[in-house]
């Protein structure tokens, strides 16, 4: 059953009636609503190219939190081979938020770290809606530095609302455990590219998303901060979330444009969700071209191309 996002309620409509119609021929064979149907269907493509035509800030957030949108799990499955999943961060537990171990990507063994939200209430609950806790990011640690000591490319799947902000989480150090993670990043002698699937929050997708090459999905965002927490600190109300999209710039149109991400890759119309095969196999294509434009560089030169990214972020503007 598809889900509907609250402006996606006139398409809603219109694909639920076209539905209606197929149920009652199915019901009477003697009935014939092949030309009403298609019609309907016609007029639902339409509005879709419309409303996706133009996209808010705001309403680009929608798609990404979108429930049906392929996660972590499933690009693993289709993307990779021979996935060996490697838990705990052997100091405190298993995350269940961040989930990754050994692959073999065209053939060739790497180490992929990425979120998982889950797909239906107990995984989501049991995934913590992919919002990582320290022993998280200890766990992905631990991941690089096995990578690093098998000189393995890593590949990282970003898909989060930020670290789990929980008083257990702090109590174990979340703050340290990121920037450790975010520092791994930057040490390590291997390949690094990233891909934003979904929402890249904050300091959470931060210290997975460190990387040489970083690709975002068409409609998916990547912020220092949620558009409703940004607006409940700045006007000390979240209703305000439309305008805090606005002036974030957490779109990847904007990021590929202040030089933060290096590729977006496109989205079926409708979003990811509508076409997910297509998506993934998207997804697939752009971090073989990343991994590629990698594979001449020594390990010095990795870690100082990692270095002169980010170091070089804030230098040009959206007015440049």
């Amino acid at each position: 059953m598809t889900q509907y996002l609250e402006f996606e309620k006139p398409l809603a409509e219109i694909e639920g009636k076209a539905e209606e119609l197929r149920a009652l021929a199915r019901q009477n064979e003697d009935m014939d609503v092949a030309d009403e149907a298609a019609a309907l269907d016609g007029k639902a493509d339409v509005l879709l190219q419309d409303l996706y035509k133009n996209l808010t800030p705001w309403r680009k957030c929608q798609v990404a939190r979108h429930p049906d949108r392929p996660h972590c799990n499933e690009y693993i499955d289709t993307l990779f081979t021979e996935y060996t999943p490697l838990a705990g961060d052997r100091n405190f537990a298993d995350d269940h938020a961040v989930m990754g171990g050994l692959a073999r990507f065209n053939d060739q063994p790497v180490m992929v770290i990425g979120h998982e939200k889950g797909s239906d209430t107990k995984s989501r609950i049991a995934r913590n809606f992919g919002m990582a806790r320290p022993e998280g990011y200890r766990k992905a640690i631990r991941l690089m530095d096995m990578a690093h000591r098998f000189n393995l490319p890593v590949i990282t799947l970003v898909d989060t609302p930020g670290a789990y902000p929980g008083k257990g989480a702090e109590e174990r150090g979340q703050s340290e455990a990121i920037a450790r993670s975010t520092e791994k990043c930057l040490q390590i002698g291997v390949p690094m590219v990233s891909v934003v699937i979904g929402e890249g929050g904050s300091g959470g997708a931060v210290a997975f998303a460190t990387t040489n090459r970083i690709a975002m999905l068409e409609h998916s965002v990547y912020s220092v901060i949620s558009p409703e927490g940004c607006a409940s600190i700045l006007w000390k109300d979240s209703e305000k979330m439309r305008e805090a999209a606005e002036a974030l710039r957490l779109t990847a149109q904007d990021l590929k444009q202040l030089g933060v991400i290096d590729r977006i890759i496109p989205e079926a119309v409708g979003g990811a969700h509508r076409a997910k095969e297509a998506t993934i196999a998207s997804v697939g294509k752009a971090i073989s071209g990343m991994l590629a434009d990698l594979s001449s560089k020594d390990a010095k030169a990795l870690i100082a191309d990692r270095r002169a990214k980010f170091i070089g972020l804030g230098q040009s503007g959206l007015a440049a």
